[in-house]
């Protein structure tokens, strides 16, 4: 008979990605006295969604993501979207900052660089939207530093590769926030696991696959499998937060709540073209989104990334 081992935290959070690292570090600071536990399915952190070559690295702040200001039948355009977005991300580069003057943190400079944000459109629909769209965000405080453009010249300034060869003619405008960021999350992931670990009273394993879940009287029970060795435990847990990317509606299937009942899944992919040559990429310092295709999912947007 195999030998399970029994153990007991205050919470377990399943991925070892960029959710679980960031809730796990809010609830330490929150209160130091907690017993987690983070189980990841691979060999080491931040290996899938929080890898950095597959997001597009992007810190959202609704400065250049169009799908964040939606346009209604009548032409009007609502950003308060936009607005929560840039609110929400504010709180997150707050939590960073404090996070920095600790011992065991790291540089912010290793995860967190200024890149201009930019909205490109073009056609007279678009144009006309995007004039409208800045004249309502410049009204707020967080977007007042939002520069538009129709000057193809001061577009070649902010965007020179995707100018080059671009038709006299074509009716195209832009807008730019010096203040947008990018985010490795890769490198932000495991600098806030490190910071982890050097906390008492937490466990980071990896090759650790929940094979069910289920409620107990105290809060959970997870049964845990070792896929190199075989071992099973059983984690006796008050909370449990699933942060398992593709893997976290089979599991939250199996709590057996409400609440993942009618839901389902489906892959997603997306084709990213990437260039490591230094003549072309300094040519390009920004991050530009446009529109998706009518109809497309807001993912689809086309947009041209420069990464740090």
């Amino acid at each position: 008979m195999t030998q399970v081992n029994h153990e007991t935290v205050d919470v377990l959070l399943v991925g070892a990605g960029i959710m679980s690292a960031t809730l796990a570090v809010l609830l330490k600071e929150l209160d130091p006295s907690l017993k987690l536990e983070i189980a990841e399915l691979r060999s080491s952190g931040a290996i899938e969604s929080s890898n950095p070559w597959n997001n597009a690295g992007t810190g959202h702040a609704g400065l250049c993501e169009l799908n964040y200001t939606p346009q209604a039948a009548d032409g009007s355009i609502d950003i308060k979207k936009a607005v929560q977005i840039n609110a929400q991300f504010e709180v997150s580069k707050q939590f960073w900052s404090h996070l920095a003057g600790k011992p065991g943190f790291g540089s912010p400079r290793d995860f967190i660089n200024p890149v201009p944000h930019l909205s490109f459109v073009r056609g007279e629909k678009d144009v006309s939207f995007l004039k409208k769209r800045h004249e309502l965000l410049k009204q707020h405080h967080a977007f007042e530093g939002m520069e538009y453009t129709e000057d193809k010249a001061t577009m070649a300034e902010w965007m020179p590769l995707m100018m080059a060869g671009r038709d006299a003619n074509e009716r195209i405008a832009a807008t730019r926030s010096a203040n947008g960021t990018d985010v490795n999350f890769g490198a932000l992931t495991n600098q806030l696991l490190q910071f982890l670990s050097t906390q008492g009273g937490v466990t980071i394993s990896y090759s650790q696959k929940v094979t069910d879940l289920s409620r107990s009287a105290q809060g959970w029970t997870a049964q845990v499998k070792n896929t190199k060795s075989g071992e099973q435990r059983e984690i006796h847990a008050r909370f449990v937060f699933l942060g398992a990317g593709g893997g976290a509606l089979p599991l939250l299937q199996m709590s057996g709540i409400p609440e993942g009942k009618g839901f389902g899944g489906f892959p997603v992919s997306g084709q990213w073209l990437r260039c490591d040559n230094p003549e072309v990429v300094k040519q390009h310092q920004a991050k530009v989104y446009s529109q998706a295709e009518v109809g497309a999912p807001p993912m689809s947007v086309p947009h041209l990334d420069t990464r740090v």
